[in-house]
């Protein structure tokens, strides 16, 4: 019968190089893990692995040097000392143990905690992606929106610059802070600078009260076609009508916006059409008063001729019948002029002497003009040819000038 011994030789060779292997793979799974671990340092994964690994060399140190030095002591009798070793070999193992297990339920939690780490980041990743592409989108959006805003104000700008009427806006004072070449040009200046700064109301405003405006104006919140008179730099008049509308902000009056448009020529076109109403009213009138004078002068006249008849040639009564006359037929050729003046014909041309034209004109409006202190000095080219052309007519154009001509006299004068 075999030594128990010799029967436990390879059981113990076995459990001895068990023991040196377990040393040398917990070493080597220590490595790799710390390996992994140094190359991911936020891995958590590769952290467990390592304390997890650390744990079983501990466990693999106590257990193999435990197994190890048994067999030495007890192949050198002296299990007395592997007696006293062994429940501190054994309490070695239970540590190793507990702090794997520890290891292992702390990481547990760890890991769960780091799976909502990594959600958490993907989660902060696709924000940011689609923070970024909102940026992209926003930028192309600021872009058009630029560009239509700056297509938009060179638009207005445009028609604010090319339009023909004054178009101007104010501060609440009344101070100018933008016009255009229009306004500039209407108020007779040559830049915009000269107008700016100015005062709408004080500097230009002649008709009506500028308190009338902005009371206006802030009654109903705008004007429209107001009738104004302007003052221009070169003490002229200018006459406009004048729209406004009132920029507020925040429930109070920041300003007003508007536009002047100049009505002076038409307003002089007016008033020439209103004179020749008048004048044609004047020449209805005529034709009906010299209609009403001519039967009393063919009666003088008549019973002035048959007076003359029964008058001696060389009396005084005769030489004042001869005056009476003379004086009734200058009153009715003047009458039969305003006749003529006052009556509307067609056009027809004659042969006749500028001259004698002229002198029927002034035959007519002389003693107008003596009333008012006009005199007429006539200066006529006696080798005038002959023009054919409407008499009538001409008249009609010499009286309009004389007439023009007078009314630009201010008093006495010729």
């Amino acid at each position: 019968m075999s030594s128990p011994l010799i029967s436990m030789a390879p059981t113990q060779v076995i459990d001895i190089v068990g023991s040196g292997l377990m040393i040398v793979f917990a070493l080597w799974c220590g490595r790799q893990a710390l390996l992994l671990q140094k190359r991911e340092p936020q891995n958590v994964i590769w952290t467990f692995l390592l304390w997890f690994c650390s744990g079983l060399l501990i466990f693999a140190l106590s257990r193999s040097v435990g197994h190890i030095m048994k067999h030495l002591l007890v192949a050198a009798d002296r299990t007395d000392i592997w007696y006293l070793l062994r429940p501190v070999s054994g309490s070695l193992n239970t540590i190793a143990f507990i702090i794997v297990g520890a290891i292992t339920l702390f990481f547990s939690r760890v890991y769960h905690i780091y799976e909502q780490m990594i959600q958490d980041k993907r989660a902060i990743e696709r924000a940011h992606n689609e923070i970024t592409q909102l940026n992209l989108n926003l930028e192309r959006i600021v872009q058009d929106r630029t560009k239509e805003l700056y297509a938009s104000e060179a638009k207005y700008r445009r028609v604010f610059e090319d339009s023909k009427d004054m178009l101007f806006i104010c501060d609440k004072e009344g101070l100018l802070l933008d016009v255009n070449e229009a306004g500039v040009e209407m108020l007779g200046f040559a830049r915009p600078g000269e107008v700016l700064g100015r005062n709408f109301f004080a500097d230009f405003l002649l008709e009506p009260k500028p308190e009338t405006l902005r009371v206006q104006m802030e009654e109903t919140g705008y004007l429209r076609d107001e009738e104004i008179l302007l003052k221009k730099n070169r003490a002229d008049h200018a006459i406009g009508l004048f729209s406004a509308t009132l920029r507020k902000e925040n429930g109070s009056a920041e300003g007003f916006e508007g536009t002047i448009k100049d009505i002076t020529m038409r307003v002089a076109m007016e008033r020439q059409l209103l004179q020749a109403d008048k004048l044609a009213s004047l020449g209805q009138l005529s034709a009906g008063v010299a209609h009403e004078i001519n039967n009393p002068l063919g009666l003088i006249l008549g019973y002035t001729k048959l007076v003359l008849k029964e008058v001696d040639s060389g009396s005084q009564f005769y030489e004042d019948l001869k005056i009476i006359q003379k004086h009734a037929m200058n009153c009715k050729r003047i009458v039969e002029d305003l006749l003529k003046f006052s009556r509307s014909t067609q056009t027809t041309k004659t042969p006749t002497n500028l001259n004698d034209l002229v002198m029927d004109v002034l035959a007519v409006v002389e003693t107008k003009f003596s009333l008012e202190k006009v005199r007429v000095i006539k200066k006529l080219a006696q080798t005038l040819p002959p023009v054919k052309v409407d008499p009538d007519k001409v008249k009609q154009v010499f009286m309009n000038i004389l007439m023009n001509g007078q009314q630009a006299i201010e008093g006495p004068g010729s």
